[in-house]
């Protein structure tokens, strides 16, 4: 159920009543309209047909909208949409994933289709990209190991060192080595490195350190590392375990351009392919492992329904001579064993017949005196589950009465229609994040980064390895990013949505939702209907959902924004509600794609007429914006490409109405300044471009533990100001506050101490600065400011006796 936002991040000092007094004020100024919760309405359900057929593909298709009231018309279908919208001078343009099926549905309710811009072929160039380039590592370390085969008497040393790199950060020295070892690809040992003090000096008189394995799916690429040294070396040396030598120069590494605020010597750059999600898990797993001082796993309380199906098949053409068959165990547990034939015995007055042989099932259907089969689908669906239901289940196909004669059909084996190798797991998934920080207890402020919510997204889960491989590689030797791990708890979890994403890698790379099946058997439960199945994970969550009565959700389990059967229902999400319920969580990311978008709360709202979920006050609104510039300029300063304003913003500002998506969860539920990433502009880019992506939104998810960690060390007392301007009301003056940073205004008129009972300042609308009070000349205007850490303006105690708030009688401005 929604709740309103209590406050308790932006004035953490504050009583319960206080806060809640205080809330209602920010309902009553900011937007009067957002204080109605809308009564449950009927939400609009997508068309009993637009659903995806097994076999079709799925493109990004434009399409073209008259204006906001067609694009929540077009919202309320459920419709898989991208997260595109392009407001032209003609209407506005939006990017939907849509089948051929689904376009001949909408184009028949009035919607217009323009160009396809991402098709099925392009998804599968993405994955035999990926397979290539890993396949492409593996030969070369084959090669490698078979050059240094020293059984064969080689001349080729099993290790040979890539970079020896020195340099300085502050009063930091710093030696960085990559190295490249034949048998990285199988065998886990660290390599050591020796190192001499200075030019003239023996290696190992400037002692050792340690260099680890990079593996990125499954490929080992070097091993590589960093450590601090007390003199610049000017050799290094490496033995392998085999007793071969690789000795290199030490190069100074350059600094690099002032733009990089990171400084020299800081490693980034650890992706090198798209990752599954099991892959994403063992990558993190391996990082916990090498870095167990400042890292750990942490599975999530809630196990996934699993990367698993039903075997299933469909028999028949005509829909009231359909026979639909699921089997009682799952595919990968003998239900891909079981076979079923409908066979035409041949003979007069046949009566219709079940037999059972192991798995396999036969259908001898009935026929009358002239030997014609004269089973209906309703019989042949009642005589397999009385003779063979212990194997299987059956029933006419999506509702119909199955009146129609079932024609014979060769003997079908049931499938799951999996495709993935038997090395993803079809149980249960656990769900795991990487928790990284120096102190892991809840006493730092917490910061949570999740990514995958929707399946098919695969740059933003690696974005987060990105940004994990940062932070640890790093921590040893860079100040900055060791005050980041020494003074935040940092939670990651780079897939919520596993199943989803191993069934989007290998059987449908449009999957936007889990693998859930909350179909009827009356509905499209069948093997037909296998690609419409799951939860939209991003409209599962509790506040202002479709059960609240919000637009941007369906309760079609075939829609692309199906919500599922009731709020939380699913176990990604209730992994999500847990990981944002630690009480030290203050700050988040969702990472998503595509779109180049930068978005907070409200996500969403009520149609008719729009009314949104509760607004940010005018305070936290401008802390939203003034991290979203520091956030947004790391992101461009990668390749110099911008996140627009137009794309920056509360959700229902820029995007649609997205109702029970998880960045409305986290603000009005848990109070934590929760934004949204659309990264890039493709859901499976390219890899050049993924790359880029990824590096570009790593940068800016760590300035924002930048951002959390400025917040957590802010003591500066905020001030503020009160401009007088002329008013068009004889007597009276137009009057506006200012404040030195993101800060709420309590004022009163009638000469009284403020307190935090009195009026809050509120804005002057969507994407606008603070309101503007017209009040009679002479007044005096008593105000304070609070920030959002809590410190309030002069040190005034707004719950005391003291009187150091701010005063002014407002004259009328001369001239």
């Amino acid at each position: 159920m929604s709740t309103v936002r209590s406050g308790l991040r932006w004035r953490p000092q504050l009583p319960a009543a206080t806060v809640l007094a205080a809330s209602a004020a920010v309902l009553l100024l900011v937007n009067p309209a957002a204080a109605i919760v809308p009564q449950a309405a009927a939400p609009v359900a997508a068309p009993a047909d637009l659903g995806r057929l097994a076999d079709e593909r799925a493109d990004v298709v434009e399409v073209i909208l008259a204006d906001s009231a067609e694009l929540d018309a077009l919202v309320a279908t459920g419709v898989d949409l991208d997260h595109h919208i392009t407001h032209t001078g003609d209407g506005i343009v939006v990017h939907a994933v849509v089948t051929g099926n689904e376009v001949a549905t909408l184009t028949r309710a009035g919607f217009t289709f323009g160009k396809v811009l991402h098709t099925a072929e392009d998804a599968a160039q993405r994955v035999a990209e990926r397979e290539a380039t890993i396949a492409a590592h593996l030969a070369e370390n084959q090669e490698y190991a078979a050059a240094a085969d020293f059984s064969a008497r080689s001349t080729v040393s099993d290790v040979r060192i890539i970079r020896a790199d020195y340099y300085t950060s502050g009063d930091t020295q710093v030696l960085s080595v990559e190295a490249k070892w034949a048998q990285g690809q199988t065998d886990a040992s660290p390599l050591t490195v020796e190192r001499d003090s200075g030019p003239g000096t023996e290696i190992g008189s400037g002692g050792s350190q340690t260099i680890s394995r990079f593996v990125d799916a499954g490929a080992y690429l070097y091993h590589r590392g960093a450590a601090q040294v007390t003199s610049r070396p000017a050799y290094v040396r490496i033995t392998s375990p085999s007793g071969d030598v690789a000795v290199a120069k030490v190069n100074e590494w350059l600094p690099i351009p002032p733009k990089d605020p990171e400084g020299p010597g800081y490693m980034k750059d650890f992706v090198a392919s798209y990752l599954t999600p099991t892959e994403l898990y063992d990558r993190i797993k391996a990082l916990a492992a090498q870095y167990p001082k400042i890292s750990e796993i942490v599975e999530l309380p809630y196990r996934t329904n699993g990367y698993r199906r039903k075997a299933q098949a469909v028999l028949g053409t005509a829909t009231d001579s359909r026979v639909a068959v699921d089997s009682l165990a799952w595919g990968h547990q003998g239900g891909n064993d079981v076979t079923v034939e409908l066979a035409d015995p041949g003979v007069a007055d046949a009566p219709l017949a079940v037999t059972v042989t192991g798995t396999q099932v036969r259908v001898d259907l009935a026929t009358d005196g002239s030997g014609t089969v004269t089973s209906t689908a309703e019989q042949v669906v009642a005589a397999l589950n009385a003779r063979a239901g212990t194997l299987l289940t059956a029933y006419t196909y999506r509702g119909s009465p199955g009146t129609g004669v079932v024609g014979p059909a060769a003997r079908t084996a049931l499938s799951d229609g999996l495709a993935a190798p038997a090395a993803v797991s079809r149980d249960p998934h656990p769900v795991y994040a990487i928790r990284i920080g120096k102190h892991r207890d809840g006493s730092r402020l917490g910061v949570l980064a999740y990514a995958q919510e929707h399946a098919r997204e695969w740059v933003p889960p690696l974005v987060t390895i990105e940004t994990a491989e940062r932070l640890l590689r790093n921590y040893a030797h860079d100040r900055k990013t060791r005050e980041l791990v020494d003074n935040l708890d940092i939670w990651i979890a780079p897939s919520i949505n596993p199943d989803g994403g191993h069934y989007s890698f290998y059987d449908f790379n449009s999957q936007r939702k889990n693998m859930t099946n909350h179909c009827p058997q009356d509905g499209s439960a069948d093997f037909l209907g296998r690609n419409s199945w799951g939860v939209d994970n991003n409209r599962n969550y509790t506040e202002y959902s479709l059960f609240d009565g919000y637009s941007g959700a369906s309760t079609s389990c075939t829609s692309g924004t199906y919500a599922g059967p009731s709020e939380l229902s699913e176990p990604e999400n209730r992994n999500v509600d847990w990981l944002a319920a630690r009480p030290n969580v203050t700050f988040s990311m969702n990472l998503h794609s595509s779109g180049n978008y930068f978005m907070w709360s409200p996500g969403s709202y009520a149609t008719p007429g729009r009314i949104s979920a509760p607004r940010p006050t005018l305070a936290e609104e401008s802390l939203f914006w003034g991290a979203s510039s520091r956030i947004l300029t790391a992101i461009k300063r990668h390749r110099n490409l911008a996140v627009t304003p137009a794309r920056t913003g509360p959700i229902a500002d820029v995007l649609y109405s997205a109702a029970g998506n998880s960045g409305d969860m986290l603000w009005y539920k848990y109070g934590i300044y929760a934004w949204n990433f659309e990264v890039g502009t493709s859901f499976q880019p390219a890899w050049q471009e993924a790359h880029a992506e990824t590096m570009e939104f790593s940068n800016g998810l760590v300035e924002m533990l930048r951002v959390a960690r400025d917040f957590d060390t802010d003591r500066k007392r905020p001030t503020s100001s009160l401009s007088v301007r002329v008013s068009a009301t004889p007597g009276m003056v137009d009057v506006t506050f200012s404040t030195s940073e993101p800060a709420a205004v309590f004022y009163t008129l009638d000469r009284s101490r403020p307190t935090y009972d009195s009026t809050l300042y509120g804005s002057a609308g969507i994407r606008e600065g603070g309101e503007t009070l017209t009040i009679p000349v002479g007044t005096t205007v008593h105000w304070f400011s609070v920030d959002a850490a809590g410190n309030v303006e002069k040190n005034y105690k707004p719950d005391g006796r003291g009187n150091n708030h701010n005063k002014q009688k407002v004259k009328a401005p001369k001239g």
